[in-house]
C-alpha cells in the first residue's frame, strides 16, 4: 500500500506534465473557429492571430527583400552567358530557315559567312540590351508589385488545417520529444513533492 501511494502521484504528475504540453500544442491550432465556453471565447492562437501574423510576416519580407539586389543579380553578365547558347540557336534557326520562308529572294543573297556575321552582331546587341531591358522590367515590377500585400494576403488565406497537418508531419519527432520532456518534468515535480512530504511528516 505505501508503494502505491508513491507510484500513483508520480504517474499522475508525469501524465499531467505530458497532458499540459500536449494541450498547449493543440491549442496553437484549435479550435479553428471561436468557441464560447463558460462565457469565455476560446480559439487557437494561430487562427485567432492569423491576420496579424500575416501582416507582420508581410512587413518583414518587404523590409528584407531588395529589388536592387534582384536587379543586380538578374542583370549579371553571367546570366546572359548562360542563355547565350539557346539565343544563338534561335537566331541561327531564324536566319537559316524562317528568313527563307519569309523573304525567299533575300535569303538567296545570304551565305554562311553573312549569317555568322549577322548572328555575332545580333548577339552583341542583345548582350548590351539585355541588362537594360531587365532593369526596366524590374523597375516597373517594383512599382506595380506590392510584396507586403501579396505575402500578407497569401498567409492570411492559408488554411489553418493544412498548416497544422504540415507542422505535425514535419516536426512529429520534435513534438513528441517536447511532450516526453513535459512528462519528465511532471515526474520530477512528483518526486520532489514526495521527497518534501516525506521529510516533513517523518
Amino acid at each position: 500500500m505505501p508503494l502505491l501511494q508513491y507510484i500513483l502521484p508520480l504517474l499522475l504528475s508525469a501524465f499531467t506534465g505530458w497532458f499540459v504540453i500536449w494541450l498547449t500544442i493543440k491549442m496553437l491550432f484549435r479550435p479553428h473557429k471561436p468557441v464560447t465556453l463558460a462565457g469565455f471565447k476560446i480559439q487557437g492562437a494561430l487562427p485567432a492571430n492569423q491576420q496579424l501574423i500575416a501582416e507582420k510576416i508581410g512587413k518583414l519580407v518587404s523590409a528584407e527583400f531588395s529589388f536592387n539586389a534582384l536587379q543586380q543579380k538578374v542583370t549579371d553578365p553571367e546570366n546572359f552567358n548562360k542563355l547565350k547558347p539557346e539565343i544563338e540557336k534561335h537566331i541561327d534557326s531564324f536566319l537559316r530557315e524562317r528568313l527563307k520562308e519569309t523573304f525567299p529572294m533575300l535569303s538567296m543573297l545570304i551565305g554562311d559567312k553573312t549569317i555568322t556575321q549577322l548572328k555575332t552582331a545580333f548577339l552583341n546587341e542583345l548582350e548590351t540590351l539585355f541588362p537594360v531591358l531587365i532593369s526596366s522590367y524590374i523597375t516597373n515590377l517594383q512599382k506595380d508589385f506590392d510584396i507586403e500585400k501579396q505575402v500578407s494576403e497569401k498567409i492570411a488565406g492559408f488554411s489553418i488545417s493544412k498548416t497544422e497537418d504540415l507542422i505535425y508531419t514535419s516536426a512529429k519527432k520534435q513534438l513528441l520529444k517536447v511532450q516526453l520532456l513535459g512528462a519528465a518534468i511532471g515526474l520530477l515535480t512528483g518526486l520532489i513533492h514526495i521527497f518534501i512530504n516525506t521529510q516533513l511528516f517523518n
